[in-house]
């Protein structure tokens, strides 16, 4: 069972999320990280375990850009915690 997250995500976040979703060069994991950062950005849902997965791939990544890199840690921010 998941704990609910009240984090969302913030303008500079948000920002680079939409950054990288123009971005035709963007990886597909790059922009699934950030699609679930900006849906995040009115709202209190939880990354889901495919955008959380695909966010950690980004992170891992050395040639993801700042705004990835930025996109993808908010997602992971808001992954919901498992309860214990």
């Amino acid at each position: 069972m998941a704990v609910k997250k009240s984090e969302s995500t913030g303008k500079k976040a948000a920002s680079a999320a939409a950054k990288v979703l123009k971005d035709p060069k963007a990886s597909k994991d790059a922009k699934i990280a950030a699609a679930s950062a900006l849906t995040q950005s009115k709202s209190v849902e939880t990354t889901s375990a495919k955008a959380a997965s695909s966010a950690a791939k980004v992170m891992r990544d050395p040639k993801a850009s700042k705004a990835a890199k930025s996109a993808a840690a908010s997602a992971l921010t808001q992954k919901a915690a498992k309860k214990k």
